[in-house]
């Protein structure tokens, strides 16, 4: 059978998803066209193609135990010089994210991997490209917004023609988002 390369991420949703696909694309990005906006919580990682009913086993676990959460894009920021990257930055949903991608990359997982730099959950909207466009990307970006609710994540493979293509969806166990006040409140409390 071989191995298949995958990996799991939180896609952006419309409209943001296809404006930033487009403006990566705009940035002169080659590859914006086959990669949709998304938060990574698992990199592009090879895998035996017999793994993958374990693989989607472990996920539908993962997502069972998850909750929604509020995400927010604000801004940008970029992994320049030590990797050529622009990205727009995650200010809401950062700690849920990285809780997520850990439990995906479960040590007792199939999915069990190292990351070649710390987790940083973000977007991208620019790789590899000159650094005159790589600027570009970063101040027309700068005030770019959005906000959703994150109610699930996706297991996507790269197909040989370097399209990534979505194999399966995870929604969340439980229908329930903190609302504004709540997360407000429990951010209010004394520290113990």
């Amino acid at each position: 059978m071989g191995t298949v390369t995958i990996g799991v991420s939180i896609a952006v949703p419309e409209p943001h998803g296809s404006l930033l696909q487009e403006r990566r694309a705009g940035f002169g990005d080659a590859a914006a066209h086959g990669i949709p906006s998304h938060v990574t919580l698992l990199p592009p990682t090879e895998v035996e193609a017999s793994a993958l009913p374990a693989v989607e086993a472990h996920l539908t676990e993962v997502a069972a135990a998850g909750r929604p959460f509020p995400m927010r894009l604000s801004g940008t920021g970029t992994f320049r010089p030590l990797s050529p990257v622009v990205y727009v930055r995650v200010v809401e949903g950062v700690e849920a994210c990285g809780r997520l991608q850990q439990r995906v990359r479960d040590a007792s997982g199939p999915l069990a991997r190292e990351l070649q730099f710390p987790y940083h959950p973000h977007v991208t909207v620019a790789h590899g490209i000159d650094d005159e466009a790589m600027d570009r990307a970063f101040e027309e970006l700068a005030g770019y917004e959005a906000e959703w609710s994150c109610t699930g994540f996706a297991l996507a493979e790269q197909g040989p023609d370097g399209v990534w293509r979505k194999l399966r969806g995870y929604a969340f166990g439980s229908p329930v988002v903190p609302s504004q006040a709540a997360r407000i409140d429990r951010g209010s409390l004394p520290a113990r």
